[in-house]
């Protein structure tokens, strides 16, 4: 059997960084990293990951908690669920090495400091819960298969723009990503990833802002944070087949991501006095590839 592409499924839940404590990236909605075990292509990844992540965006507390995901494709068209967000890939792919132009629909279910129940520290507590967000928006991109190490490895670069739609905010992320994934058997894989995010003022006053009866109630100064870009992601993450191979069976997968928040959101009294800028995310979980 020749490979075409290769299962990553730690793609989707490193793609939630953190799934529950933020609003999730980075990964290009489309990973591109989906396997082809039978003629026509079609392939379905699902599982679970513990994930060891911030309590909140910018927090310096960290817990650990678990979600479910799921990578495909079906008649060519790929999609990801990662815990709290989905995609689709509308493009058809094509097999073997070639060029991938990707495009398509993107949702996220926004949690972050929707519940205070998993917020150690008291003055975040204070400033009170928000509420989910639900949102929507798409992407597009381009990959090439063939590039480096061999005629499965994929680079791409894809740009992704969502907007808070109901809940607690309605301003807009925008979020260009670079991703790079090469098998190193039929039983391991890797990949490497770097990706930003640019949100808007009616988001950064919904997670960042301290107004004046905030200030009261947790004793941090009053802050108004302006839009603009809010941080850089860097990350890893891997595979390994632990029955059959990367098309099908069980596997181990696993990951993590280094992010750095950014101008008035690292400086935000939420993240420079109560948190940190510097936000670390790891996840290990086992998948199973029909």
């Amino acid at each position: 059997m020749r490979f075409r592409h290769l299962i990553l499924f730690a793609a989707p839940f490193v793609a939630a960084t953190p799934a529950f404590a933020q609003d999730t990236q980075p990964l290009s909605p489309d990973t591109g990293a989906v396997a082809t075990a039978s003629p026509n292509g079609d392939s379905v990844t699902i599982g679970a990951a513990a994930i060891y992540l911030p309590d909140y965006e910018g927090s310096n507390d960290y817990h650990l908690t678990s979600a479910p995901g799921a990578i495909g494709s079906i008649d060519g068209f790929n999609f990801t669920l990662a815990a709290n967000r989905l995609s689709v890939d509308l493009i058809p792919n094509r097999p073997g090495p070639s060029w991938d132009f990707q495009a398509g629909p993107l949702a996220v279910l926004n949690i972050n400091r929707s519940s205070l129940k998993g917020i150690a520290d008291p003055r975040i507590r204070a400033l009170g819960k928000r509420s989910m967000a639900l949102e929507l928006g798409g992407y597009v991109g381009i990959g090439k298969t063939g590039v480096i190490t061999s005629e499965y490895d994929q680079l791409s670069f894809s740009i992704s723009y969502r907007k808070g739609v109901t809940g607690a905010h309605s301003g807009g992320i925008l979020s260009p990503t670079i991703n790079y994934f090469t098998p190193l058997s039929r039983k391991a894989a890797v990949g490497l990833y770097v990706s930003a995010e640019r949100a808007e003022r009616k988001y950064a006053a919904a997670y960042f802002d301290v107004d004046a009866a905030g200030s009261l109630a947790s004793g941090l100064p009053t802050f108004s944070t302006r839009g603009g870009w809010k941080n850089y992601t860097v990350g890893a993450l891997g595979t390994v087949s632990l029955t059959g191979d990367l098309l099908h069976g069980f596997k181990l997968v696993g990951g993590g991501t280094y992010t750095r928040l950014l101008n008035d959101f690292g400086y935000s009294p939420v993240v420079r006095i109560a948190g940190e800028k510097s936000q670390w995310m790891g996840v290990l979980g086992l998948a199973y590839t029909f």
